[in-house]
């Protein structure tokens, strides 16, 4: 305790020694502060200085800001606050350093910010108002989220708690997610809204209500309402689920000042936290399914609210999970337009660098009715069980193969391009074997087909010559660092965003690796590996030739490429090659311009002097 107390004590000492480069009355902007409540657990920090015990879903101890034997110091983790039922004392984790060391606000906040990584800046006068309309609709939001509570809890919200009993939601789980019920009313929350001095034109803008000939009315009747709440406690959006047969059966939150669809996973907020142990988290599809899963105890699941799945959602998962499963529908997990789905949520997931598992349901399933049905081992066993995201892809993609009436010999090429497409390179021959069981052909067989044909493809390697082919038109001998970069661009294609204009393509003289380069640094940025770069050019079959032959000519007499660094200093090599080489052609220029005014009698510049001295001395190094 004494040593995190030091720290924090030198924290604040370093501020305060620099007090006079602040202003006297800084404000910082609220998001800020709200990603320093977020990224501090007010659970781990407060341990850090008063032992505490968990009782039910609170922890306590021995009040820090009072003498006391019995404990009444409450901490709520979910919730972010504190609460000593002793002295009175309560608060966010701010409050807390501010009691425990007698700072002021901003110093709290600073301290805390340098704990955390937050950058802080004062707020601007623009970010000021616009933070004016954003808290303003927060509030409307939380406003509107307590009417909903309110509802569902009274006389009127029989029908939705019935609903809620049937999917099997607790007392405990509705107060957990803040379930509430709109009552098929025109104006009932509009009524509640002016009671508490919201403004409707605002609340309009937040989605709660909509514009009529006869003013405002409510947007959402006679549903159950499940809020999305930032993982720094406000309310974003709301889902509205019709509670009979009414259409459409999802009425949800369109874009607000505060909320923009695919950019936010609903139930991240209490999530997060049960994700601390392992880094590891369940992506379902729906609301609903993400509420049942936590009411069995798998707290470590969000929804995405579609299968849709966005980079920014991906960021948002990566922030606070190394490892993720994805987890749909059992009947949607076989269809077409699912399988697609799951292709780009995995592929958007695994670019941040997170590995993708694919959770199997049975037919007729989704994780609802599986864990209510079955309980929540079984789905945990599921867990156990899940398929690495390239697998589920190839499996698909063979069950595709094996429906169709291709004959063995049609089958080979089309399984080679499968696993060239999905299969990292490194990892080709596993796949190979892998794919040749599940379709009962000879694994040598499709190890000699078509892009599967040498061994030496399995492994990465440096690029060579081109190719004498018969299907490659004449063009002069490539120069060596045109064979060098073409291949360390196949190999790591993330490096043409990175070199793409400090090599120029007007300095391959071969016009095929010309080519080639021209249409890998086009697509640069797009490319995550060298099944990627392959795929460009599959309908090119005058090309691929020589793409497929850069891996299987000798490479005996080549320089090889072990990793990112290696391939990198060469291309330095080749991009200060071709600096030396333009400024000795400028050279040559400069040399013949000065030779004819000379002799033709004319005076040379100052500026044409000094710019061949210039070249002259960096040429002489």
């Amino acid at each position: 305790m004494n040593r995190v107390k030091d720290a924090l004590h030198a924290t604040r000492d370093g501020i305060r020694g620099r007090t006079e480069e602040l202003p006297v009355a800084l404000r910082y902007d609220q998001g800020a502060l709200n990603e320093i409540r977020a990224r501090v657990d007010i659970a781990s920090f407060v341990g850090q200085y008063v032992p505490l015990r968990k009782r039910g879903n609170d922890l306590v101890g021995l009040c820090p800001f009072h003498s006391e034997k019995t404990p009444s110091f409450h901490v709520h983790p979910d919730r972010g606050f504190f609460k000593c039922f002793g002295c009175g004392v309560g608060g966010d984790v701010i409050t807390f350093v501010q009691k425990l060391e007698n700072a002021a606000f901003g110093d709290a906040v600073r301290m805390l910010a340098a704990k955390a990584g937050v950058e802080l800046e004062p707020e601007n006068p623009r970010a000021a108002r616009a933070r004016s309309e954003r808290e303003a609709i927060y509030e409307a939001n939380r406003i509107a989220a307590g009417y909903f509570a309110r509802m569902l809890a009274g006389e009127r919200g029989a029908a939705a708690r019935t609903y809620c009993a049937k999917r099997g939601f607790t007392a405990a789980t509705i107060e957990r997610f803040v379930l509430g019920y709109a009552p098929d009313s025109w104006n009932g929350l509009v009524a509640e809204l002016e009671r508490n001095g919201v403004d409707l034109g605002l609340a309009g803008k937040a989605g709660l209500l909509k514009s009529g000939q006869r003013g405002y009315y409510d947007f959402y009747r006679d549903r159950l309402m499940i809020p999305t709440y930032a993982t720094t406690g406000e309310v974003l959006a709301f889902g509205g689920r019709a509670i009979g047969d009414g259409e459409p059966k999802y009425l949800n939150t369109s874009t607000t000042p505060v909320y923009t669809k695919g950019q936010h996973l609903f139930a991240l907020n209490l999530a997060r936290r049960a994700a601390q142990s392992d880094r590891t988290l369940i992506v379902v599809e729906g609301y609903l399914d993400c509420i049942a899963l936590h009411q069995a105890g798998i707290e470590n699941t969000v929804a995405a609210l579609g299968t849709s799945f966005t980079a920014e959602q991906g960021a948002e998962l990566r922030k606070y999970a190394d490892y993720i499963y994805l987890c749909f529908d059992g009947d949607a997990a076989g269809s077409g337009a699912a399988t697609k789905a799951i292709d780009i949520a995995s592929n958007t997931i695994e670019s941040t660098g997170s590995p993708v598992r694919i959770v199997i349901l049975p037919s007729g399933d989704d994780p609802d009715s599986f864990v209510r049905a079955n309980g929540a081992a079984a789905f945990r066993r599921l867990l156990d069980t899940a398929k690495p995201a390239i697998e589920f892809k190839i499996d698909a993609e063979i069950e595709q193969l094996r429906a169709g009436f291709d004959s063995p010999a049609r089958i080979m090429p089309k399984a080679a391009g499968l696993i060239r497409r999905l299969a990292p390179r490194e990892e080709w021959d596993r796949w190979v074997v892998y794919v040749a069981s599940r379709l009962q052909v000879n694994v040598d067989d499709l190890r000699n087909s078509r892009f599967l044909a040498d061994s030496a493809n399995f492994a990465p390697r440096a690029p060579i010559g081109l190719p004498e082919s018969r299907h490659v038109s004449t063009s002069p001998e490539p120069l060596s660092f045109e064979r060098e970069v073409v291949g360390i661009l196949l190999e790591e294609p993330l490096l043409a965003t990175e070199y793409g204009e400090r090599i120029g393509a007007s300095r391959f003289r071969n016009a095929v690796y010309r080519r080639i380069y021209e249409r890998i640094v086009g697509a640069a940025g797009t490319l995550r590996n060298t099944a990627d770069a392959f795929g460009l050019f599959a309908e090119d079959q005058e090309i691929l030739d020589v793409v497929v032959e850069l891996g299987r000519r000798d490479r005996s007499s080549a320089v090889r490429y072990g990793d990112t660094e290696e391939r990198r200093a060469h291309l330095e090599r080749v991009v200060e090659r071709l600096r030396l080489d333009n400024e000795r052609e400028r050279y040559r220029e400069l040399s013949h311009l000065i030779d004819e005014r000379l002799a033709g009698g004319e005076q040379v510049s100052e500026e044409l002097r000094g710019e061949f001295e210039t070249l002259v001395a960096k040429l002489k190094r």
